[in-house]
């Protein structure tokens, strides 16, 4: 059964996520704030983190950026959980360390649908990475296919949920040039990144092919 660590600051919200989780077959642990966030992690690290954003004194982005900065809990994935549009400056700024971006209100299949994207990526690579490390591939060709692989599917789904934001606003009052460059700024890097996971997997697999031969 896997933990997660639901953090936000309403005991109601907090309350709803853990019902959900105990229905899904989860095992929900809680914080109230970003603050006790930190301290629950020191003693019970969980699979995975459902973090809120909008929170005080310290918000989601700032615990995040603490749960990242410390070596012993940097790599629990971490879903933001928010009633909060994202913005292009957001996506740019924190996609490489988060998992994925749900917005409040969420049902029980999105939550669900979320959570086991997320574990079944992290068990995806992982498997590749090991048969690549079996295989005797660099390991910073490792490296790199593992932190692509990950950045590719984020932002893939960060791109399309900055798409259907700001595609609704456009309808009432126009996206403006600098939201607009962003998101397809973000768009061309995503597609350079896919270029470069793809010239990898080739690499990867031509040398496997090697040490089977």
């Amino acid at each position: 059964m896997y933990t997660i660590l639901i953090v936000d600051d309403s005991p109601m919200i907090v309350d709803v996520f853990a019902t959900m989780l105990e229905r899904g077959g989860y095992k929900p642990i809680t914080a109230l704030s970003g603050e006790e966030c930190l301290e629950v992690l020191k003693t019970t690290p969980p699979d995975l983190i459902l973090l809120d954003i909008m929170m005080e004194p310290m918000d989601g982005w700032e615990t995040l950026e603490k749960i990242k900065a410390n070596p012993e809990t940097r790599n629990i994935p971490v879903l933001m959980l928010t009633a909060k549009p994202l913005t292009p400056e957001e996506a740019n700024e924190y996609g490489p360390y988060i998992e994925d971006y749900i917005l409040k209100p969420t049902t029980h299949h999105q939550l669900y649908e979320a959570i086991g994207r997320v574990l079944t990526r992290r068990h995806s690579i992982a498997a590749d990475i090991e048969r690549a490390r079996e295989d005797g591939v660099d390991s910073r060709l490792i490296d790199e296919y593992e932190r692509l692989s990950k950045s590719v599917d984020i932002n893939r789904r960060l791109l399309k949920i900055l798409e259907t934001t700001y595609n609704i606003r456009d309808a009432r009052a126009g996206v403006g040039e600098e939201i607009t460059r962003a998101i397809k700024s973000m768009a061309t890097s995503i597609k350079i990144q896919e270029e470069r996971l793809n010239q990898i997997r080739a690499q990867i697999k031509s040398l496997s092919g090697e040490q089977e031969a």
